[in-house]
């Protein structure tokens, strides 16, 4: 009998190393890198660019203005994946104020409302293995700012591991409605110009 292995997505078995032994390596990084642990593998994840960062404060601002209990999180760290075997950083996590505070480095994500990933210079792991992550620790709205294809990927209703509705704009300009429990429209012409 012959058994075909999925060799995508690392198993704890085939993990470059334990969740704790990640933990321990990412407190003794310099506060210069940040590193991530996506489906088994570490990752250190790049330094933002200011067209990035234009990016999140665009967001950021949204966010406030429409949905003032809550708050836009720049790179908390987040518990991800099936079993809690992920550590992840995303650009951006959408949750009620002060939901993190005491919680420490590495958070429970079950009061998180949504996630947001801009894409870097290394797109592919955030179009794939962290929308994945993310569904399978329940976040219900996961948000991707894709500046190379220059659209936006909303993924929402998480269910065995993957987002079941997926939309992805025609293009910039149209206005955004983020799905509930998020609830916040976008009206993307000012990204235009940051993802030219």
């Amino acid at each position: 009998m012959t058994m075909a292995i999925d060799r995508s997505v690392q198993t704890s078995d085939s993990a470059q190393m334990s969740v704790e032994e990640f933990e321990q390596l990412e407190a003794s990084a310099p506060e210069t890198v940040t590193l991530e642990f996506v489906r088994g593998e570490l990752r250190v994840k790049p330094v933002p660019d200011g067209d990035h960062g234009e990016i999140i404060r665009w967001l950021l601002k949204r966010c406030m203005v429409q949905r003032p209990e809550s708050y836009l999180y720049p790179e908390q760290g987040l518990i991800v994946e099936k079993y809690g075997n992920g550590r992840a950083r995303p650009d951006g996590a959408l949750a009620p104020e002060m939901y993190f505070a005491g919680r420490g480095e590495w958070s429970d994500p079950s009061g998180v409302l949504m996630v947001v990933e801009v894409t870097s210079t290394r797109p592919g792991k955030d179009r794939t293995e962290k929308p994945d992550g993310y569904a399978e620790a329940g976040i219900p709205v996961h948000l991707l700012v894709d500046r190379e294809r220059q659209e936006l990927v909303v993924r929402s209703r998480p269910e065995k591991g993957r987002y079941r509705d997926v939309h992805t704009t025609t293009g910039l300009g149209e206005e955004l409605r983020l799905p509930d429990p998020v609830g916040i429209v976008l009206a993307t012409e000012e990204l235009k110009e940051l993802m030219a």
